[in-house]
């Protein structure tokens, strides 16, 4: 049942991920009058059988929260969990653990699983590729346990191993018990939780974004489309998941990109998936006309260009109290290297230092003014600072990752996280030896 489930028509923007709550822009569109009418006959004739709804909308580059309600909630994700299952194959596959092409072993367990799956038999295997697509467009239960398995050894390991990462994530109301999202009462999260999540997925691994987008692919001669309705229909939509149990509701989290902004949203607890796949493009909509208006009145919004399977130009961070993240980049080859592109072979007292990265960005340009101002900002704290920008393939473009390299510990690069968050900055720890080659001044 929804309590309170009225608009807040004040306009309040704050960074994104902190528990304040925010209000999305005035002059709502008649449509969203009618959700709202929606949602309170709903809330007064459905009782408890309706999960709590909960919703959020992001600007993924700025960090700024645009609408928020019940965001901190905790409530079932249903097969939202499977964009954390995706990270810890991203992340294995980044760090060389896995390949696209390794095959993974299907046991009993896996092959049991509830539908929504692909019917995997027991003794059968499948690729890691397949894998990655069964989950985003068919939300394989199976897949997802085969990945489980392959990465944790049991799927009881796994869902501790993503906890775990959700926590450095800043996940904080978030408990993974499975890898699919079938039902477990202790498994739990937020709709803020999962937004930080969508953002960390874009920022983290542009190059296996893209997966996202996928509108349907070929299994062994049968062609499996998506769930997702709002990527199928809304312009400028580039993923990310759907999921639906009976006491979660319909849940989904969704990204879109239109005219250089890129807004993440998720909703929690929807009464019909079409119910919630147009509140999702309402709430999109609202959100683009927000963040335009702020732009047109001089709030910074990083450049971009309309490449929808790019990442966030600045991605969302957790609130100062959190932890900061600590970044799991790809380590490049300890042997020298020649000049790449202009990119320059670090020293090692740069090299085995640690560092922060503010964000990825699609032009160098901007990623070398976004170093150089941040590094400006922290030298106060830590003279020796050096601005540096990384470059990263995301399909056919590259991103370039604006970071300050030269502090001295752990405790120094949470510092000056926090230093940059005060100034509504995002900021990823990048621990000693992950840098070796970079864009210098």
């Amino acid at each position: 049942m929804i309590e309170n489930a009225g608009w807040n028509t004040e306009r309040i923007v704050r960074p994104a991920l902190r528990p304040a709550r925010t209000a999305l822009a005035v002059n709502l569109r008649y449509s969203l009058a009618l959700a709202l009418l929606t949602i309170t006959l709903l809330a007064s004739t459905t009782g408890g059988a309706w999960a709590r709804y909960a919703s959020i909308i992001i600007n993924a580059q700025t960090g700024q929260v645009l609408w928020e309600k019940n965001a901190d909630d905790r409530n079932y994700p249903a097969s939202l969990t499977k964009m954390m299952t995706l990270y810890m194959l991203f992340d294995s596959l980044e760090k060389g653990k896995t390949r696209m092409t390794s095959q993974m072993g299907v046991s009993s367990h896996a092959a049991a699983q509830a539908p929504s799956k692909l019917g995997l038999r027991p003794g059968s295997s499948l690729r890691v590729e397949d894998a990655i697509k069964a989950l985003v467009t068919k939300s394989a239960n199976d897949a997802a346990v085969v990945i489980a398995e392959y990465i944790g050894g049991d799927e009881a390991t796994f869902a501790q191993m993503m906890t775990n990462q959700a926590r450095r994530l800043g996940m904080t109301q978030t408990t993974f018990r499975n890898a699919s999202g079938l039902p477990n009462p202790g498994q739990m999260s937020s709709a803020r939780d999962m937004a930080t999540l969508s953002i960390a997925l874009q920022r983290n691994f542009p190059q296996y974004y893209h997966y996202f987008s996928l509108r349907a692919f070929d299994y062994n001669g049968t062609v499996i489309p998506t769930h997702n309705r709002v990527l199928l229909n809304y312009p400028g939509a580039d993923g990310l998941k759907t999921g639906f149990i009976a006491a979660s509701g319909f849940n989904l989290a969704a990204s879109a990109n239109r005219n250089g902004v890129r807004l993440v949203g998720v909703v929690f607890g929807g009464k019909t998936a079409s119910w919630r796949d147009q509140h999702m493009m309402d709430l999109l909509d609202d959100g683009f006309r927000v963040a335009g208006g702020m732009a047109r009145r001089g709030t910074p919004v990083p450049e971009d260009d309309d490449n929808a399977r790019k990442a966030p130009k600045v991605a969302a961070a957790p609130e100062v109290t959190k932890p900061a993240v600590v970044a799991k980049v790809e380590k490049t080859s300890t042997q020298p290297k020649a000049n790449a592109g202009g990119q320059t072979q670090l020293p090692n007292t740069l090299k085995n230092s640690w560092g922060i990265q503010i964000g990825a960005f699609s032009s160098l340009s901007i990623a070398q003014n976004q170093a150089a101002t941040a590094a400006s900002r922290i030298r106060s704290q830590a003279k020796s600072v050096q601005p540096a920008v990384t470059s990263a393939k995301s399909g056919a473009s590259t991103l370039y990752r604006a970071r300050v390299l030269g502090l001295s510990s752990e405790q120094t690069a949470r510092s000056a996280c926090n230093t940059l968050k005060g100034k509504e900055k995002s900021c990823v720890i990048i621990r000693p030896g992950a840098t070796e080659m970079a864009y210098l001044p």
